[in-house]
């Protein structure tokens, strides 16, 4: 019925002073009302970003090398299954609805699991598997990823079909078709967010990869993709994110934050770009980090044209941390805005394996077990890297003659069979070990943990000298007279032992007394002093072939020969040939440190 207002009016009159009551008890209540109305009382949001990096085809908390669980000296754990039990905790604190997961890249490469799945059972067959990281990930959720470097290892078509079998993009805005210069992959993703009584949220992940693919997969993408820099790149395309309606910016970088590169001059793009992007580039909120191999919890930096803070975070690798950036948004004057982020690290040492994800995969990894317990010959003595940085280990030693022999037999009926075949390699691990005995691919595969190939460069003995002289900066200048330590012996200025190089061929000294630049001494080849003109075929990892490093000269060098098969399989191969591992057929003392002449050790 329709409100008869005398009759309300003369009711209140009655009833007077409980109306004036109520109305004063009613007050506050009215005025929390108002309060509460929109735009008298801003809408807030909160977002968690979740992140991995530099995978490297680690799902279980399994060393295949060591055919045990994994453990290192700081009681590390590592793998997606316990990354994924850190994701289900977050998505429970937080409402999976709130959530993103994202990674940075460098997934499809980096132990037996992977490289089975790419070479012994390859995914790119007809009816072939589908990748074990596809299989984690997508179980997992994420949302997307960017391409790392190492994606492109085993090539394009294995890329592709990873990709192929992934249920979230792979992103690369800086990874361009050669011809049209048009990205070749995803360049960005976009997600949005409901909020209840509030307009959505919507956040935009920039995917960006790193320049230095093109030199060191140049066989795979010369001529078919380009790799510009991370700055320019974001430059252009975050403001199209803005313009799309991307309240939140988040890039994936397989990019480190240090703004150095490995490969000098080659390539007028940075390495190590992230801290650049967030800096010169407007727009951003955050930048997952990764490439680097270092655990960053949290690095604020400001953007020089907006003063604005970029909350930058880098999980340690091998799925042994989860970033985390916690956004906080808050609606005002018809848009959202970022009011902060903050940053964090979950560690995978604190939880165990989700089941759901070792189950899934128990019988891959049941036969790569299998695979590199695989019995391939036998050896004499115990080999091992223990000192190999400090000291001329037998164990590179058989990675150089295997090298040397794959080589002088390509060479074989060429221009260049006369000439003397040397060869390269690095002490990359600090705990490999062959052991007196049965000798197993695992025990091969973890002397070589890359999946490098070989590639023959002519060099000159003048050129060698210079290699040689790059490679002694690795160690740190010491005094004569100083206590040896051989802990703060090498990595001079960071260098990682993988940028020291042998030589093999040659007889010299290298002097950690002297100023870098000046320590090769004696330099012989063939018992007497190297003539600088004398021509040579360097037997080189691609890696280093292309740039890698940035060892003078190689990179520039003549190709005479060079393949795909990996080192690792070259040496299970010479191995296997041979049957026994007998020092006596590749072993000997090259090099030594000295001080003044006077040896080290």
């Amino acid at each position: 019925m329709p409100l008869n207002r005398r009759k309300f009016l003369k009711k209140s009159a009655v009833t007077g002073a409980g109306v004036a009551l109520a109305g004063a008890a009613a007050a506050p209540a009215a005025q929390a009302a108002e309060k509460k109305k929109p735009g008298r009382h801003p809408k807030r949001y909160s977002l968690t970003v979740m992140g991995t990096t530099d995978l490297h085809g680690h799902v279980f908390n399994w060393d295949y090398f060591k055919d045990a669980e994994y453990a290192d000296a700081k009681g590390n754990a590592m793998g997606l299954a316990r990354v994924s039990t850190l994701v289900n905790q977050i998505r429970q604190e937080k409402g999976r609805r709130n959530t993103l997961l994202l990674d940075a890249g460098d997934t499809i490469q980096g132990t037996p699991l992977t490289y089975y799945f790419a070479k012994v059972d390859p995914i790119t067959a007809k009816g072939g598997p589908v990748h074990p990281m596809a299989q984690a990930m997508n179980a997992i959720g994420y949302d997307a990823a960017a391409l790392g470097n190492h994606e492109f290892n085993y090539g394009i078509e294995t890329l592709r079909k990873f990709e192929d079998q992934c249920r979230f993009p792979l992103l690369g805005a800086n990874a361009l078709d050669a011809k049209t210069l048009k990205p070749a992959f995803p360049p960005y993703f976009i997600k949005t967010f409901q909020v209840p009584g509030a307009p959505p949220v919507k956040v935009a992940v920039l995917g960006l990869t790193n320049p230095g693919i093109a030199i060191w997969d140049k066989a795979y993408v010369q001529g078919k993709l380009t790799f510009p820099g991370l700055e320019e790149q974001a430059a252009k395309w975050v403001p199209k994110l803005r313009s799309m309606g991307a309240d939140v910016v988040v890039v994936s970088a397989h990019s480190g934050s240090s703004g150095t590169s490995s490969y000098g001059d080659q390539l007028p793009y940075v390495e190590n770009s992230a801290a650049l992007v967030a800096q010169q580039v407007p727009g951003i909120d955050a930048i997952l980090v990764g490439h680097a191999h270092v655990e960053i919890p949290e690095l604020k930096v400001t953007n020089t044209a907006t003063g604005k803070t970029v909350v930058l975070s880098e999980p340690l690798c091998y799925a042994e941390r989860l970033s985390v950036f916690d956004v906080e948004l808050v609606f005002e004057k018809g848009r959202w805005t970022v009011e902060s982020v903050a940053a964090s690290l979950r560690d995978a040492k604190t939880v165990a394996d989700d089941p759901k994800i070792t189950g899934l995969l128990k019988d891959e990894h049941a036969l790569v077990v299998e695979y590199v317990n695989q019995v391939v010959g036998t050896a004499t003595a115990t080999l091992t890297t223990v000192d190999a940085r400090y000291k001329d280990a037998p164990i590179i030693d058989l990675i150089t003659k295997v090298q040397e022999d794959v080589v002088k037999a390509a060479l074989v009926g060429t221009a260049y069979a006369s000439l003397p075949v040397i060869a390269q390699a690095s002490p990359f691990s600090r705990t490999s070990e062959i052991p007196a005995g049965n000798v197993t691919i695992r025990d091969l595969s973890g002397l070589y943990v890359y999946d490098n190939t070989l590639v023959a460069k002519l060099l000159t003995g003048a050129q060698v000298r210079a290699y040689l002289e790059y490679s002694a900066e690795y160690f740190v200048q010491t005094a004569a007279d100083a206590v040896i330590d051989t802990e703060k012996l090498t990595n001079a200025n960071g260098r990682p032992d993988y940028n020291y190089d042998y030589v093999s061929g040659f007889s010299y000294d290298i002097d950690v007394a002297q100023a870098a630049g000046s320590r090769i001494k004696n330099l012989t080849y063939n018992g007497a002093a190297l003539d600088d003109t004398q021509q040579f075929v360097l037997a080189v990892n691609n890696y280093r072939a292309n740039g890698g490093g940035a060892f003078p000269h190689v990179a520039s060098a003549t190709e005479v020969w060079s393949e795909s098969t990996e080192i690792r399989t070259r040496i299970a191969e010479w191995a296997t040939a041979k049957g026994v591992l007998d020092p006596a057929d590749f072993a000997s003392v090259d090099w030594k440190l000295t001080r003044n002449g006077t040896p080290v050790f």
